[in-house]
């Protein structure tokens, strides 16, 4: 595919850490933490009921 051929990347064991902790940086940056997610949505929802006050409350 693409990136480092893992023989190449696992010829040393400080290579190896290094993409081991790569990978978990990567994972750890990418997911949200609950409380922004919670803020946005409750943000979302403030903002569609201000536009249509009329609208049923999502339950």
């Amino acid at each position: 595919m693409f990136g480092p051929r893992l023989n190449t990347v696992f010829a040393s064991r400080w290579k190896a850490v290094w993409w081991s902790a790569v990978v978990l940086m990567t994972a750890y940056c990418s997911v949200p933490s609950p409380d922004k997610a919670g803020a946005r949505q409750a943000a979302a929802d403030s903002a569609a009921k201000d536009a249509n006050p009329w609208a049923l409350d999502p339950q």
